[in-house]
């Protein structure tokens, strides 16, 4: 099982810092998500910083959320291979 996330912190263009319970930090880019259906409200700088953390995974206000594994595997796992 994967960890849950700890901290988030919203940064420019479109990235999220990411602590999770396991003591990993990484970076998790949104840019890909913006065009796509619910997450295009995250292209207003101002509602992409209100993201939080909620139950182990991140969120905005008006319910998008990504799956705390996605965030995971991207952000600590694939990069570990670069």
């Amino acid at each position: 099982m994967n960890p849950s996330v700890k901290d988030v912190t919203a940064l420019n263009n479109y990235k999220l810092q990411l602590s999770f319970t396991n003591g990993e930090k990484g970076l998790y880019d949104c840019s890909h998500l913006l065009d796509f259906g619910i997450f295009s409200e995250l292209k207003q700088e101002e509602y992409f910083k209100q993201v939080e953390v909620v139950h182990g995974t991140i969120a905005w206000p008006h319910g998008q959320d990504i799956c705390p594994d996605t965030l995971y595997i991207t952000a600590c796992v694939e990069n570990r291979n670069i």
